[in-house]
C-alpha cells in the first residue's frame, strides 16, 4: 500500500516557517483552463509566491483544444472569440498578433456563428431537395423576430405564461408554428417545409446552448446571457495560442500536470475531523467511510496530517498526495460537480451551493469533422443544413439511440479551403452526441456519409431513411470522407459536457450562489462577493470581526474555498471570456483580502 504524501513545509524548514509567519497565502488552484491559467496569472502578478496549479489532464488548457493536421489547426473545444467591444479574449489574441490571417469572412456578425459569413447555407432536405432560398429567408425572418421575443421576458421582467412551461424550445416553436400556419399565402406544401424546418433550428440552438434540447433552457432567465458586441473571430493558429500566451506569465513549476485531485477537505480549523474522511489511503483506495481501519494508534503520518490541520485547506490528489493551503479556487466543470461534488468536499457544501448545482444544466455539443479529397458542395455554399420533412410535427427533439444522427442539424464548410482544405464540420449535442461518443470512427464516418448522400440527392440506405427515394437524383457518389476527427466532451470524465445553461427552473442567482466562496461569512449569506468589497484598511467584515487571518488563532479563515469557470460567470457564462474574467474575479478576492500585507511589504 502506497502511503500519502504531504507537500506541507517542514517543522525543519526555517523559511517555510517564516512564510507562515508573515502569513505568505499559499494558494492552490484545480485546473488549468482559462479560468485557472486567469486566476493563478493575476496573483503572481501582484505578489503572490506560493501558488500551485493542479491539472488532472496531461495538457493545460482545458475546454480548449486545438488539434493540428498537416498544415492546418482544428478546434474541437473553442473555437470563436464571441465579440470584440471589451472582450479580454479579443485584446489578448489581438495585441499578439493572433488575428492578422483572420480573412474578412471569418469575422462573422451573425448570432449564429459559421466558419465564413460569405456564400449561402443549402437547406436540404432528407428527400433530396433544397429548399429554395426565398422560403429559407421568409422562414429566418420569422425565426428571428420570435426569438428576439425570447429575450424580452428577462429583460423587460415580461411574464411566462403556463403553456410555454418557461421553455425556449417550447415557446419558440409553438409561437412560430402558429404564425406559419395563419399565414394565408403560403401554399400548405410551402408551409410545411417551414413547420420541418422549425426543428432543424432548434437543434442548431440546442447546440448553441449545449443542452440536450433547447426544450430544457429557462424562458425567464434566457435573455440575461449578454452578448459582447463585435463581430465573432476565428484564430487561425488556433485558440491554444490564447491559453499558451495566458501560461507565458505563468512559471512552469507551478503547474502541475496529470495530477486529479479526489477531494478537498476544508474547514479544517475551526471542524478539525478525525476518522475515516481524512484518513491516509493506500493506492487505488477511493472509499471515503472505510469504517474503523484507519484510528488505530498515531504513527508519523497521523501526526504530519495533524499538522496539515493547522491550515485550513488540505487538498487531497488521486495519487494520494495530500497539499495544505489556505485558499483552493476550484475551475472545474458543472459537469464534474454535477457528477463528484458529494465526495469532492468534505465537508460537504452548503444546501444551497448543492441545490444551485442541480438546478443549472451542463450539456454535450461535439465536432465532427470530415476531410474529402474534393469538394462535393459549391463555393457558394458555407453549410449543408439537414430539415427532416417527417418532423414536421415533432414536438421532441429526443431520439433512440439507433437514431443518434437525427440529432446533427448539419454541416459547415470550413472557410477558407486554402487554409483548412476540403473540410465540413458537423454538429450535434445532448445525448444523442453521447451515443455517438461511443461508436467508432469507422461507423461514424459512415452514418455521416450516407446522410450526406441522401440529403444531397442520392439514394439512401434504409437504416437512415423510410422514404422512397429511389426516384431521386442528386450525387449518389459522393466518397467516404479520407479523415474524420471529433470531440467527446461528453464522456471526458474531467468535463462531463461542453458548457452551461440555465435549465428550467433555474435562474442566475443560481449562477451566484455556484460562485459564492466557502465558507459563508455574515455578509457574503446576503450578497455575493460582498467579502471582497472592504473598507480600507480592514480584511474583513465588520459583521464577522472575530474572523482573524492568522491561523495560529484557530479562528476561520474566509475565503478558503473558491469557484471559477464559465458556469460561475453570471453574464457570460458558457464563453471563453466568461471563463478567463471569472479567474481574474475570484483573484480579485484574494488580492483585496491580503492588500495590507503586500502593502507592508517584507
Amino acid at each position: 500500500m502506497q502511503s500519502c504524501e504531504s507537500s506541507g513545509d517542514s517543522a525543519d524548514d526555517p523559511l517555510s516557517r517564516g512564510l507562515r509567519r508573515r502569513g505568505q497565502p499559499r494558494v492552490v488552484v484545480i485546473g488549468a483552463g482559462l479560468a485557472g491559467l486567469a486566476a493563478a496569472r493575476a496573483l503572481l502578478e501582484q505578489g503572490f509566491t506560493d501558488v500551485t496549479v493542479l491539472e488532472a489532464s496531461s495538457h493545460i488548457g482545458g475546454r480548449v483544444q486545438s488539434v493540428r493536421l498537416g498544415h492546418a489547426t482544428f478546434e474541437l473545444g473553442a473555437t470563436w472569440i464571441h465579440g470584440s467591444q471589451g472582450n479580454p479574449i479579443y485584446h489578448l489574441a489581438e495585441a499578439n498578433g493572433l488575428l492578422e490571417e483572420t480573412t474578412d469572412g471569418e469575422r462573422s456578425v451573425g448570432r449564429i456563428s459559421f466558419y465564413s459569413k460569405n456564400g449561402v447555407a443549402c437547406y436540404l432536405t432528407n428527400r433530396g431537395r433544397r429548399i429554395p432560398k426565398d422560403v429559407v429567408e421568409e422562414f429566418s425572418d420569422l425565426y428571428n423576430e420570435v426569438y428576439n421575443l425570447t429575450q424580452e421576458f428577462f429583460q423587460h421582467g415580461k411574464p411566462v405564461n403556463a403553456e410555454s412551461q418557461n421553455s425556449v424550445g417550447v415557446f419558440t416553436r409553438e409561437e412560430v408554428r402558429n404564425r406559419i400556419r395563419d399565414d394565408p399565402d403560403d401554399p400548405e406544401a410551402t408551409k410545411r417545409l417551414k413547420l420541418a424546418m422549425i426543428q432543424q433550428y432548434l437543434k442548431v440552438e440546442s447546440c448553441e446552448s449545449s443542452s440536450h434540447s433547447i426544450d430544457e433552457v429557462s424562458l425567464s432567465a434566457f435573455g440575461e446571457w449578454t452578448e459582447i458586441p463585435g463581430a465573432h473571430h476565428i484564430i487561425p493558429s488556433g485558440f491554444m495560442r490564447v491559453v499558451e500566451l495566458l501560461a507565458e506569465g505563468i512559471p512552469a513549476h507551478v503547474i502541475q500536470l496529470g495530477k486529479p485531485v479526489r477531494c478537498i477537505h476544508w474547514d479544517q480549523a475551526s471542524s478539525r475531523p478525525r476518522g475515516p474522511e481524512i484518513e491516509l489511503r493506500g493506492e487505488g483506495d477511493h472509499n471515503h467511510d472505510t469504517g474503523e481501519g484507519g484510528q488505530s494508534g498515531e504513527g508519523p503520518q497521523q501526526r504530519r496530517w495533524e499538522e496539515e490541520e493547522q491550515w485550513p485547506v488540505v487538498v487531497e490528489c488521486e495519487d494520494c498526495e495530500v497539499i495544505p493551503a489556505d485558499h483552493v479556487i476550484v475551475t472545474v466543470s458543472l459537469g464534474v460537480l454535477k457528477r463528484q461534488y458529494s465526495s469532492f468536499f468534505r465537508p460537504g457544501l452548503p444546501t444551497e451551493k448543492v441545490a444551485a448545482i442541480h438546478r443549472l444544466g451542463i450539456g454535450t455539443t461535439d465536432k465532427i469533422f470530415l476531410e474529402f479529397e474534393e469538394p462535393f458542395w459549391g463555393p457558394e455554399c458555407n453549410s449543408l443544413q439537414f430539415v427532416w420533412e417527417d418532423e414536421a410535427e415533432s414536438r421532441t427533439l429526443t431520439y433512440p439511440p439507433e437514431l443518434w444522427y437525427r440529432k446533427i442539424c448539419g454541416f459547415d464548410v470550413l472557410y477558407p479551403p486554402e487554409r483548412y482544405g476540403h473540410v465540413l464540420s458537423g454538429w450535434i449535442c445532448g445525448e444523442e452526441a453521447l451515443v455517438m461518443e461511443k461508436c467508432d470512427d469507422e461507423a461514424v464516418a459512415e452514418i455521416c456519409t450516407e446522410m450526406l448522400r441522401q440529403f444531397t440527392g442520392g439514394p439512401c440506405v434504409q437504416v437512415i431513411c423510410a422514404w422512397p427515394c429511389s426516384h431521386l437524383l442528386g450525387n449518389p457518389n459522393i466518397p467516404k470522407p479520407r479523415r474524420i476527427l471529433r470531440s467527446a466532451w461528453g464522456s471526458n470524465p474531467y468535463f462531463r459536457g461542453s458548457y452551461s445553461y440555465t435549465q428550467v427552473g433555474s435562474s442566475g442567482a443560481d449562477v451566484e450562489k455556484l460562485a459564492k466562496p466557502l465558507p459563508y461569512t455574515e455578509s457574503s449569506k446576503t450578497a455575493h462577493g460582498s467579502s471582497t468589497k472592504q473598507q480600507p484598511g480592514h480584511l474583513l467584515s465588520s459583521k464577522c470581526p472575530e474572523r482573524s487571518l492568522d491561523p495560529s488563532r484557530g479562528s476561520i479563515k474566509p475565503m478558503q474555498v473558491l469557484f471559477s469557470g464559465e458556469a460561475t460567470h453570471r453574464k457570460y457564462y458558457s464563453t471563453t471570456h466568461g471563463a478567463l474574467l471569472s479567474g481574474q474575479r475570484e483573484a480579485a478576492r484574494l488580492i483585496e483580502m491580503y492588500r495590507d500585507l503586500f502593502q507592508q511589504g517584507p
